[in-house]
Protein backbone atom coordinates (compact mmCIF):
# COMPACT_ATOMS: atom_id res chain seq x y z
CA UNK A 1 0.00 0.00 0.00
CA UNK A 2 1.24 3.58 -0.73
CA UNK A 3 2.70 5.46 2.24
CA UNK A 4 0.31 8.08 3.33
CA UNK A 5 -0.46 9.67 6.83
CA UNK A 6 -3.55 11.44 7.35
CA UNK A 7 -5.54 13.27 10.47
CA UNK A 8 -8.38 11.35 12.21
CA UNK A 9 -10.22 13.57 10.14
CA UNK A 10 -9.05 12.86 6.77
CA UNK A 11 -9.50 9.22 7.28
CA UNK A 12 -12.52 9.07 8.11
CA UNK A 13 -13.28 11.04 4.80
CA UNK A 14 -11.30 8.13 2.87
CA UNK A 15 -13.13 5.58 4.80
CA UNK A 16 -16.45 7.11 4.34
CA UNK A 17 -17.39 7.03 7.79
CA UNK A 18 -18.39 9.72 11.17
CA UNK A 19 -15.38 11.03 12.40
CA UNK A 20 -16.70 10.53 15.79
CA UNK A 21 -17.42 6.52 14.96
CA UNK A 22 -13.51 6.54 14.14
CA UNK A 23 -12.38 7.92 17.30
CA UNK A 24 -14.51 5.99 19.29
CA UNK A 25 -12.30 2.97 18.16
CA UNK A 26 -9.49 4.83 18.63
CA UNK A 27 -10.66 5.39 22.55
CA UNK A 28 -11.73 1.88 23.22
CA UNK A 29 -8.18 0.80 22.43
CA UNK A 30 -9.76 -1.13 19.04
CA UNK A 31 -7.61 0.90 16.70
CA UNK A 32 -4.15 2.12 17.88
CA UNK A 33 -2.72 4.59 15.40
CA UNK A 34 0.79 6.43 15.76
CA UNK A 35 0.03 9.75 18.05
CA UNK A 36 1.63 13.23 16.80
CA UNK A 37 1.52 16.14 19.11
CA UNK A 38 -2.41 16.60 19.48
CA UNK A 39 -3.03 14.38 17.05
CA UNK A 40 -3.88 10.72 15.83
CA UNK A 41 -1.96 9.65 12.45
CA UNK A 42 -3.41 7.01 10.31
CA UNK A 43 -0.89 5.68 8.11
CA UNK A 44 -2.05 2.77 5.29
CA UNK A 45 -1.49 -0.31 7.63
CA UNK A 46 -4.17 1.51 10.07
CA UNK A 47 -6.62 2.91 8.13
CA UNK A 48 -6.61 -0.71 6.71
CA UNK A 49 -7.13 -1.80 9.89
CA UNK A 50 -9.91 0.73 10.57
CA UNK A 51 -11.61 -0.88 7.55
CA UNK A 52 -11.89 -4.11 8.43
CA UNK A 53 -13.12 -3.39 12.69
CA UNK A 54 -15.92 -1.29 10.36
CA UNK A 55 -16.46 -4.28 8.14
CA UNK A 56 -16.72 -6.70 11.08
CA UNK A 57 -18.83 -4.26 13.34
CA UNK A 58 -21.57 -3.50 10.38
CA UNK A 59 -21.61 -7.42 9.75
CA UNK A 60 -21.42 -8.84 13.31
CA UNK A 61 -22.14 -6.33 15.46
CA UNK A 62 -19.25 -7.51 17.51
CA UNK A 63 -18.56 -5.91 20.89
CA UNK A 64 -15.92 -3.33 21.57
CA UNK A 65 -13.42 -6.05 23.12
CA UNK A 66 -13.61 -9.06 20.73
CA UNK A 67 -13.28 -6.69 18.10
CA UNK A 68 -9.98 -5.32 19.35
CA UNK A 69 -9.22 -8.69 19.74
CA UNK A 70 -9.82 -9.75 16.05
CA UNK A 71 -7.99 -6.95 14.80
CA UNK A 72 -5.14 -7.52 17.07
CA UNK A 73 -5.23 -11.08 15.83
CA UNK A 74 -5.61 -10.51 11.83
CA UNK A 75 -3.53 -7.97 11.83
CA UNK A 76 -0.42 -9.51 13.53
CA UNK A 77 -0.59 -12.56 11.03
CA UNK A 78 -0.66 -9.79 8.22
CA UNK A 79 2.26 -7.93 9.39
CA UNK A 80 4.29 -11.04 8.97
CA UNK A 81 3.70 -11.19 5.11
CA UNK A 82 6.87 -9.94 3.56
CA UNK A 83 5.18 -10.24 0.25
CA UNK A 84 3.57 -6.52 1.19
CA UNK A 85 -0.04 -8.03 -0.60
CA UNK A 86 -2.54 -9.30 2.06
CA UNK A 87 -4.65 -12.47 1.67
CA UNK A 88 -7.71 -13.31 3.13
CA UNK A 89 -7.99 -14.21 6.83
CA UNK A 90 -10.69 -16.61 8.35
CA UNK A 91 -10.65 -16.34 12.30
CA UNK A 92 -11.78 -19.44 14.04
CA UNK A 93 -13.31 -19.31 17.88
CA UNK A 94 -13.64 -22.26 19.62
CA UNK A 95 -16.39 -22.05 22.87
CA UNK A 96 -14.90 -22.63 26.16
CA UNK A 97 -17.77 -25.74 26.65
CA UNK A 98 -17.63 -26.39 22.58
CA UNK A 99 -16.04 -28.96 20.56
CA UNK A 100 -16.99 -27.04 17.26
CA UNK A 101 -15.33 -24.13 15.93
CA UNK A 102 -16.96 -20.65 14.50
CA UNK A 103 -14.92 -19.66 11.81
CA UNK A 104 -15.47 -16.46 9.94
CA UNK A 105 -14.05 -14.74 6.54
CA UNK A 106 -12.71 -11.64 5.89
CA UNK A 107 -11.59 -10.81 2.79
CA UNK A 108 -8.54 -8.60 3.60
CA UNK A 109 -7.46 -8.62 0.16
CA UNK A 110 -11.17 -6.88 -1.28
CA UNK A 111 -11.10 -4.13 1.84
CA UNK A 112 -7.28 -3.76 1.10
CA UNK A 113 -7.63 -2.96 -2.64
CA UNK A 114 -11.05 -1.24 -1.89
CA UNK A 115 -9.23 1.17 0.61
CA UNK A 116 -5.86 1.76 -2.37
CA UNK A 117 -9.12 3.16 -4.88
CA UNK A 118 -10.33 5.61 -1.76
CA UNK A 119 -6.98 6.69 -0.95
CA UNK A 120 -5.89 10.18 -3.03
CA UNK A 121 -3.49 10.52 -5.55
CA UNK A 122 -0.47 12.07 -4.70
CA UNK A 123 -0.26 15.84 -6.33
CA UNK A 124 2.35 17.64 -8.03
CA UNK A 125 1.72 21.45 -6.51
CA UNK A 126 3.82 22.49 -3.56
CA UNK A 127 0.66 24.80 -2.37
CA UNK A 128 -1.63 22.63 -1.37
CA UNK A 129 0.79 20.32 0.68
CA UNK A 130 1.46 23.47 2.43
CA UNK A 131 -2.46 23.61 3.20
CA UNK A 132 -2.51 27.24 0.74
CA UNK A 133 -5.75 27.23 -1.16
CA UNK A 134 -4.98 26.76 -5.04
CA UNK A 135 -6.10 30.00 -7.27
CA UNK A 136 -9.27 30.02 -8.26
CA UNK A 137 -11.08 27.26 -5.22
CA UNK A 138 -14.22 30.48 -4.02
CA UNK A 139 -15.14 30.56 -8.15
CA UNK A 140 -14.88 26.67 -8.09
CA UNK A 141 -17.06 26.14 -4.74
CA UNK A 142 -19.54 28.81 -5.84
CA UNK A 143 -20.43 26.99 -8.77
CA UNK A 144 -20.50 24.09 -7.23
CA UNK A 145 -23.28 24.88 -4.52
CA UNK A 146 -25.02 26.75 -8.14
CA UNK A 147 -25.25 23.36 -9.24
CA UNK A 148 -26.96 21.82 -6.12
CA UNK A 149 -29.31 24.40 -5.70
CA UNK A 150 -30.27 24.05 -9.16
CA UNK A 151 -30.57 20.30 -9.02
CA UNK A 152 -32.77 20.72 -5.67
CA UNK A 153 -35.21 23.20 -7.35
CA UNK A 154 -39.01 22.13 -6.67
CA UNK A 155 -38.17 19.70 -4.17
CA UNK A 156 -39.35 20.78 -0.46
CA UNK A 157 -37.40 20.76 2.57
CA UNK A 158 -39.77 17.82 3.39
CA UNK A 159 -38.88 15.49 1.13
CA UNK A 160 -35.25 16.50 1.66
CA UNK A 161 -35.64 15.54 5.23
CA UNK A 162 -37.99 12.35 4.80
CA UNK A 163 -34.99 11.02 2.26
CA UNK A 164 -32.30 11.61 5.61
CA UNK A 165 -34.61 9.50 7.28
CA UNK A 166 -35.38 6.64 5.19
CA UNK A 167 -31.19 6.57 4.47
CA UNK A 168 -30.80 6.29 8.17
CA UNK A 169 -33.16 4.12 8.98
CA UNK A 170 -31.34 1.70 5.82
CA UNK A 171 -27.92 2.24 7.70
CA UNK A 172 -29.59 1.00 11.18
CA UNK A 173 -30.73 -1.92 9.78
CA UNK A 174 -29.22 -5.28 11.18
CA UNK A 175 -26.91 -7.03 9.11
CA UNK A 176 -28.56 -9.92 6.69
CA UNK A 177 -26.90 -13.18 8.63
CA UNK A 178 -27.15 -17.01 6.24
CA UNK A 179 -26.38 -20.42 7.30
CA UNK A 180 -24.71 -22.66 4.44
CA UNK A 181 -24.87 -26.31 5.21
CA UNK A 182 -21.39 -28.15 4.75
CA UNK A 183 -21.75 -31.60 3.44
CA UNK A 184 -20.38 -34.38 5.55
CA UNK A 185 -17.72 -36.46 4.95
CA UNK A 186 -18.05 -40.06 4.47
CA UNK A 187 -17.12 -42.67 6.79
CA UNK A 188 -16.09 -46.25 6.60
Amino acid sequence: MPTIQLKLREASAILGVNPKDLQNLVQFGVLQPERRDRFFVFDATSLLEARVAFYLKESLGTSVPLLARFIREIFAEAQKSKSGRFSDVSISSRPVSGKEVVRIEVPLRALATDLEARLPKPKASRNEADGRRRKGWKEEITRAFEDVAEDLKGISEKDILNEIKSYRAQRRKTPEISVVALSQKKTA
